[in-house]
């Protein structure tokens, strides 16, 4: 006795379901495939493999499989145009029929192989779109200052989506639509260069910074060294050491003061800035959580109308207005070099490598190809022309100083997405950009005359400055005067430190 043979419905048999399932075969095998080699091997980890795996090659299989019932549906219609045969205007299955049994066995283990393949590929989809890989590289060329900076910052081991999305589906479905325009204007090209800050729907910063932060953990005052070299010709070494009253605490423990005072702890704080960087601040309120209290300061230099208070976007203040810069970080050429011959990256016996490095590094360029070539040759040209015989005897350290030059340059320039360090302004401190100071300037008046103090004091205290060899120190609670390693007189009182050290934003 012959075994039934394996025949199929005759609406089986036309050219579109032939493609359909021949698409679908291929991308099934093709998907086993790359898999395998993904498991096995480091071949094919890149964000474009994932992005083929598990969304390419199944959206495919997908497409082939849709194929099948379509050509079937077109040979039905075609056979009720031209057979005179009577077909019920519904299919008829009957498991007694090895035609029928056939394709209901075809229909269910392609059924179940097809949720499979897809819940499969779905949640590997679902983990490589959250990928820092995915995120940072993809659009390499778009992403590249934010990916580079990212690799390079306090966040490293931090994924992209746990700032920027964090925990819930909410956020998830919101930054996938987002993500679909971003994918939009990368491939028409629109999207802005730089990309503007600051982010207009970032999640609140306490449904993602403080997953990992303790706003309310009280840290006291924390110790910081800063390492500073002149732009002489020695590259004079100057550090300040600080007592940064970083503090914190809760209610219950009766420890709210230092910095973070600010995070609505037992107050909370909100302002009015009336530029899209947020750096121009002219309206402050505070209220005292426990009491009530409200009590709103005023900028004497810029005042607001009440009209314009009352039209105005009052924002809370939280963990991103001080900390805007957490990851990606563009340093300053003057802080990078710093950094640089503080840890001997760069030998700081060179003469003026201070001062040299800073400048072509500040330059602007058109491309980072035509920054490296400037800045190998502008290092070499100034040691050939004014100290020739160093060229020789310090060719190494000369060498090593060019290659960390391009290796900051790198890091923190990118000029095909026109990203320099002073595009964005960084709030911490108050060094080049005005920071604390955009509140703390000693210009924001209550009505009942008090004033958002500007002293020194109120933040840090200096326990130490000055060339090492000649290092002053003080045990008092005021701590040391602030001096300026150049002498500049009492200048630098009567104006904030970005005035001179300012970086010109856009």
């Amino acid at each position: 006795m012959r075994p039934p043979s394996m025949k199929l419905p005759r609406f089986v048999h036309n050219w579109l379901t032939y493609v359909g399932a021949t698409i679908a075969i291929l991308a099934l095998i093709l998907f086993v495939f790359l898999f395998v080699l993904q498991t096995l091997t480091d071949a094919a980890k890149a964000p474009y493999a994932g992005l083929v795996i598990f969304v390419i090659v199944p959206t495919v299989f997908v497409f082939g499989l849709i194929l099948i019932p379509i050509g079937m549906f077109f040979e039905w219609q075609r056979w009720k145009r031209t057979q005179t045969l009577s077909i019920p205007r519904f299919p008829i299955i009957d498991l007694n029929n090895p035609h029928h049994r056939n394709a209901m066995f075809i229909f269910v283990v392609g059924s179940l192989l097809l949720l499979f393949l897809s819940a499969f590929s779905g949640y590997k989809a679902y983990q490589e779109t959250d990928s820092v890989a995915f995120c940072g590289t993809l659009c390499h060329s778009v992403m590249a200052p934010e990916h580079t900076t990212y690799l390079n910052s306090p966040h490293a081991r931090v994924r992209c989506v746990d700032c920027h999305v964090g925990p819930g589906a909410d956020w998830f479905v919101r930054s996938k639509m987002s993500g679909a325009y971003q994918v939009y204007a990368v491939l028409l090209n629109k999207y802005p260069r730089p990309i503007p800050v600051p982010i207009g729907h970032l999640r609140p910063a306490q449904e993602t910074c403080e997953q990992c932060h303790w706003p309310e953990r009280f840290f006291g005052a924390q110790q910081k060294k800063l390492i500073h070299f002149l732009p002489d010709e020695k590259n004079t070494r100057w550090e300040i050491n600080l007592l940064i009253r970083t503090g914190g605490g809760s209610p219950e423990s009766g420890l709210t003061e230092g910095i973070h005072w600010h995070m609505n702890i037992s107050n909370r704080v909100e302002y009015i800035a009336t530029d899209e960087k947020r750096q121009e601040i002219p309206w402050v309120r505070i209220t005292n959580l426990k009491t009530g209290e409200v009590t709103e300061y005023m900028s004497t230099e810029k005042p607001l109308s009440e009209k314009e208070i009352a039209g105005a976007n009052i924002r809370k203040m939280d963990c991103m207005d001080c900390h805007n810069r957490p990851t990606h970080i563009y340093e300053p050429p003057e802080y990078s070099v710093n950094l640089a011959l503080g840890t001997g990256k760069i030998d700081s016996k060179l003469p003026f490598i201070k001062s040299t490095g800073v400048n072509l590094l500040a330059a602007n360029y058109p491309s980072t190809d035509s920054a490296l070539n400037a800045i190998e040759n502008g290092v070499k040209k100034f040691y050939q022309d004014n100290y020739p015989k160093l060229t020789n005897d310090k060719e190494d350290a000369i060498s090593r100083a060019i290659v960390e030059l391009q290796n900051i340059y790198r890091n923190n320039f990118f000029p095909e997405m026109k990203v320099r360090w002073d595009i964005y302004p960084n709030n911490i401190g108050h060094l080049n950009f005005p920071g604390c100071y955009r509140c703390h300037d000693g210009l924001h008046k209550s009505a009942d005359g008090k004033m958002i103090t500007n002293e020194c004091i109120a933040c840090h205290t200096i326990i130490g400055q000055g060339k090492p060899q000649k290092m002053a120190f003080s045990m008092e609670p005021k701590g040391l005067v602030f001096q300026h390693p150049e002498d500049i007189g009492e200048v630098w009182q009567e104006m904030k430190c970005s005035d001179c050290h300012r970086a010109e934003l856009p």
